[in-house]
């Protein structure tokens, strides 16, 4: 009897916990409900740098390409073909004649000249100005204030004929120490000074703008109007991925000349040109109803958006869970509602293109020695950092860019080959290397992380690290002046282009990519901190990735033209290793399962194009219920 009862308890299974964390019936129209921050601030492409703004203008303009949200790949949009140079310095957008403002009038290649020169005009003003840096004849800081300004009408220059241009054409793939101690230092120093894409769908014939002849532009911005329907883009340095960068909200253009967004309010009564137009501004959100006049309108199933504001992650979850809301992004979860959520199938995580790095400063030794350069850079644990330091809220980066669809393990801990690096450049088990002067920002999170990287590069190199906290102007100054030997540093990656990406992170301003919140207390982190004893080994699984080969070959130190290099690929970049890259940040987002096409990606970009509501989707019911 015994045994039976055993048996009989073995098959009963335990209850299992819900699919979802909300199973709500959808709404009974083609509506959309995002809960995606709070209220926009503005519909200004210029000024979208994050969401919720740059949902709100992705939805409602429409720019030369798109990115497909859920490969990331580069799509057309008003531009339905390009070319380039050999040399990837000319680019050729040929645009299609069938898309349209919500006027009804049909959009050319003058409202790209006319919409980049206001870009060119407003300057460093723009978030992003740093994506229009290479583009031939952009002005900088420097030069800025007297040289573009925006014009009412654009000048169409004569025809010509491509193959007229001063480079020939191809079509390349468009988808294409010495002391023992770590010494925290709180008290600031004073500082020392392609191919073709897709063919045009439909050309059907519309009443076009007159556009009225004026005087040549007078400056010398790379933006040119061939025709009302050919656009000729002059880069500085190569860029084959240009299409891709072209695809942020930065550049897509706006009717007339923008000077309605200088009011600084949000308004609907603006032409836009996307899937979508401003319908209604209300406290309660903003409303986006199916642009009539929007060129690929019948493939766009939404029939209305409602973005809804939301005070905080609590307010958001209860209108999520009451079935007020569809979607929600943008939202900063605590640790433990994370834990909550994680085991629903409607929670999603995704890696944000958003690196955190250590900059090298490359013209002090030893630092400008690449095998110790790659010696501090592998002895690094990056997976135990994420997870002990940040508690998984963040994603280990080995390499610079988080668009790769493979990992590459080449950055992996491999504490062997740094030791024989070390020794091959003159310092074996660490002996005479400097202690490192290890410059962060006042973050208790990056004071963490720095601490527990100077533990790794004791315990497996045995080389000290003094950590110096800084302000944000400190930080910034440190850097101007060379007053480092490795810097703290975060950039957001808004584009999968690389070679704006490249430039963003070697040659950028700081920027201060957190993934807390908990930045303005400097906590009391100001002992002598002494190294653990705690064993450092790496990963046998990881470590199993990399060459067995631990023999390393001489290199020399660079030279001054080395260390003041560009790197436009990350090829380069990972050959070189200016830096190293450390983690990438995550996003969190809670989608309802009648929800289809909504893609997270690591740009944080869903299309709203492709988004799609099931309205005959219905929650599981539970046993017993008729």
């Amino acid at each position: 009897m015994l045994l039976l009862f055993l048996g009989a308890c073995s098959n009963i299974e335990k209850p299992k916990p819900q699919p979802f964390y909300a199973e709500t019936a959808p709404p009974q129209k083609k509506e959309f409900r995002w809960s995606n921050g709070k209220l926009p601030k503005s519909f200004d492409p210029a000024f979208a740098a994050a969401p919720p703004e740059t949902d709100v203008v992705r939805a409602i303009y429409e720019g030369l390409t798109d990115t497909n949200a859920r490969t990331l790949k580069t799509v057309p949009a008003i531009a339905v073909d390009w070319s380039t140079s050999d040399d990837y310095r000319t680019w050729i957008f040929k645009l299609r004649r069938d898309a349209k403002w919500s006027n009804g009038e049909r959009i050319n290649a003058a409202d790209f000249v006319r919409s980049w020169t206001r870009l060119a005009a407003l300057g460093e003003r723009i978030p992003n100005f740093q994506l229009l840096s290479n583009i031939a004849g952009m002005p900088t800081a420097e030069t800025q204030n007297n040289s573009l300004r925006p014009q009412e009408e654009t000048e169409i220059s004569e025809t010509k004929s491509l193959n007229q241009s001063s480079a020939p054409i191809s079509k390349p793939n468009a988808d294409t120490a010495q002391n023992p101690e770590i010494r925290l230092q709180t008290e600031p120093k004073a500082l020392e000074t392609v191919k073709n894409s897709p063919a045009e769908t439909s050309r059907e014939e519309k009443p076009e703008r007159k556009t009225k002849p004026q005087k040549k532009n007078e400056t010398t911005l790379g933006v040119e109007a061939v025709d009302d329907f050919t656009l000729r883009v002059s880069l500085v340095k190569p860029d084959k991925d240009f299409p891709a960068l072209v695809a942020h909200p930065l550049f897509r253009p706006v009717y007339a000349d923008g000077k309605y967004f200088e009011t600084g309010k949000i308004n609907a009564d603006i032409i836009t040109s996307g899937a979508f137009h401003v319908a209604n501004i209300a406290s309660d959100g903003v409303t986006l109803d199916r642009a009539e006049n929007f060129w690929n309108k019948s493939q766009v199933q939404l029939e209305r958006v409602r973005f809804v504001p939301t005070e905080n992650a609590e307010k958001a979850l209860e209108a999520y869970r009451a079935g007020e809301i569809d979607a929600i992004t943008n939202v900063d979860f605590e640790p433990l509602a994370l834990k909550l959520l994680t085991p629903f199938d409607d929670f999603q995580r995704t890696t944000h293109s958003a690196l955190n790095f250590y900059e090298f400063n490359r013209s002090k030794p030893p630092f400008d020695d690449h095998r110790v350069r790659e010696a501090l850079t592998i002895a690094i644990e990056r997976q135990r950092l994420t997870e002990d330091e940040m508690d998984g809220a963040s994603l280990p980066a080995y390499s610079f860019s988080p668009f790769e669809n493979e990992t590459n393990l080449k950055l992996s801990q491999n504490t062997e080959r740094a030791k024989n690096l070390l020794i091959s450049a003159g310092f074996r088990d660490g002996e005479n290397f400097p202690v490192i002067r290890l410059v962060v920002n006042r973050n208790n999170v990056q004071q963490r992380i720095a601490r527990a990287v100077a533990k790794m590069w004791k315990q497996n190199l045995n080389v000290a690290t003094e950590i110096l906290v800084r302000e944000q102007d400190e930080l910034e100054a440190a850097r101007a002046a060379g007053d480092f030997d490795v810097l703290r540093r975060g950039v957001l990656l808004p584009t999968t282009d690389e070679t704006a990406n490249m430039l963003a992170i070697f040659n950028g301003k700081i920027q201060l990519v957190e993934t807390t919140n908990d930045e303005k207390n400097p906590s009391s982190d100001t002992n002598t901190i002494n190294d653990g004893k705690k064993s450092d080994a790496a990963n046998p699984q990881t470590n199993a990735s990399l060459s067995q080969n631990t023999d390393v070959e001489p290199t020399a130190n660079e030279s001054a033209t080395s260390v003041n290099r560009e790197f436009l690929t990350e090829n380069q970049a990972m050959m070189e290793l200016p830096a190293i890259p450390l983690y990438f940040s995550t996003s969190y987002s809670l989608v309802k399962p009648y929800v289809q096409g909504f893609e997270t990606n690591s740009l944080d970009a869903p299309s709203l194009k492709e988004v799609r509501i099931d309205n005959e989707w219905q929650p599981k019911k539970a046993k017993g219920e008729s």
